[in-house]
């Protein structure tokens, strides 16, 4: 070849996907500006009824991305199971991603997995309170995909196309909740606000609960462990009330203790108590830049006093402190239907100001297919 010639482009670097410890998989977690704290090792410890394990992504010897499988088996004798990664990989989820699944889905089929199942951390659409509060009070617009002015992310909808067109099988339902993460979420931003800032993007309802609840005297602190059985109460009363199962004491001892002892900001509780007794309580969790409200609970009694108000207003002034991005209220459904009653959440949510995001969803990649759709029936015919 001539000196004049150009050089031939490199060749493409192979990612290999491999175990990893959780003191290298937590690195690689804490190097990050945001990663979900279902990605944490200390998660896998968390899902008892789930086998862990933590995958990295390796190009040449280093460290490229990372994420947390977790196994469950098929019901009955066989020893195939389903590989899960709830809200991941944390992986370039910006250009060619086969080159990180395929040696992702090479790696758990040679090792018993009859499908593999993710949720993308990737944003399709967004849509900011002032247009979802004008989608609710327009009988013409019944969902929020109806809203025509949401802002659209390039990335999500390329990575749509690309898992579609490799095999992958879109499994969010219609109302956004499915067997593991929603699909629509609703997030208050904090990067570059201030207190007063958050506080005046609020509609006038939300700041006069945070006032009221200030002027009954409730007093918001940050629990222990040995709090979490008055947590616990408020959180069985809150399921009785709104009509879903609660998880056991157990469930939340564990979580309490398994992110602790990973990162002593990792979790944190938070009581309002009005007169000595307690009337709301949640859950914050925090990885890097992003805070989530993850789990809440009050009392049917003294609701006039607001303690869930004032937890959140805890919360969102303590994630502005540790420096965090967003302030993340989870799982909302897409109607904007004023008969549907699940509007109320979103009604709830859109009082904080932020916004509502869609995200990729939830995709199965069926590597034993006559597995899979056995498992997909079992599972329609229990009703997920």
């Amino acid at each position: 070849m001539s000196s004049l010639e150009p050089a031939p482009p490199p060749l493409p670097v192979m990612l290999t996907v491999a175990p990893i410890s959780d003191a290298e998989h937590l690195a690689f977690v804490r190097a990050r500006r945001s990663v979900n704290f279902a990605q944490t090792p200390a998660w896998g410890r968390v899902k008892t009824e789930w086998r862990a394990e933590s995958l990295g992504w390796f190009d040449g010897g280093r460290l490229a991305g990372a994420g947390l499988v977790l196994h469950r088996p098929v019901p009955g004798p066989s020893r195939f199971t389903l590989a899960y990664v709830p809200w991941g990989p944390d992986i370039d989820w910006s250009g060619d991603i086969g080159a990180w699944l395929d040696p992702l889905a090479a790696y758990l089929k040679a090792r018993g997995a009859f499908a593999i199942r993710l949720c993308p951390p990737v944003r399709t659409h967004t849509w900011d309170a002032a247009r979802v509060k004008d989608g609710v009070a327009d009988p013409g617009v019944r969902r929020l995909t109806g809203l025509a002015d949401g802002h659209v992310d390039p990335t999500g909808a390329e990575v749509s196309r690309r898992l579609r067109a490799a095999g992958w099988l879109p499994q969010s339902p219609e109302d956004g909740f499915g067997a593991g993460q929603p699909q629509f979420t609703y997030e208050v931003p904090l990067a570059g606000r201030s207190e007063e800032d958050v506080l005046k993007a609020m509609n006038q309802q939300w700041r006069r609960n945070i006032k009221k609840a200030a002027k009954a005297g409730v007093e918001v602190t940050v629990g222990a462990a040995s709090d979490l059985a008055a947590f616990h109460e408020l959180y069985v009363d809150t399921a009785a009330r709104d009509g879903f199962t609660p998880r056991p004491p157990a469930y939340f001892a564990t979580m309490f203790a398994e992110l602790s002892a990973e990162d002593p900001g990792r979790i944190a509780l938070y009581l309002a108590r009005h007169e000595g007794e307690s009337v709301a309580a949640a859950i914050m969790m925090r990885v890097g830049g992003h805070a989530w409200y993850a789990y809440g609970a009050s009392s049917t009694a003294k609701r006039e006093v607001r303690g869930s108000h004032a937890c959140q207003w805890a919360m969102i002034r303590d994630a502005l402190a540790a420096g965090c991005d967003v302030y993340d209220l989870r799982g909302i459904t897409p109607t904007l239907d004023a008969t549907d009653p699940h509007v109320g959440l979103i009604r709830f949510k859109v009082g904080t100001g932020g916004r509502a995001v869609r995200y990729v969803g939830e995709w199965d990649l069926p590597l034993r297919p006559l597995v899979h759709r056995a498992f997909d029936l079992y599972m329609r015919r229990r009703g997920r």
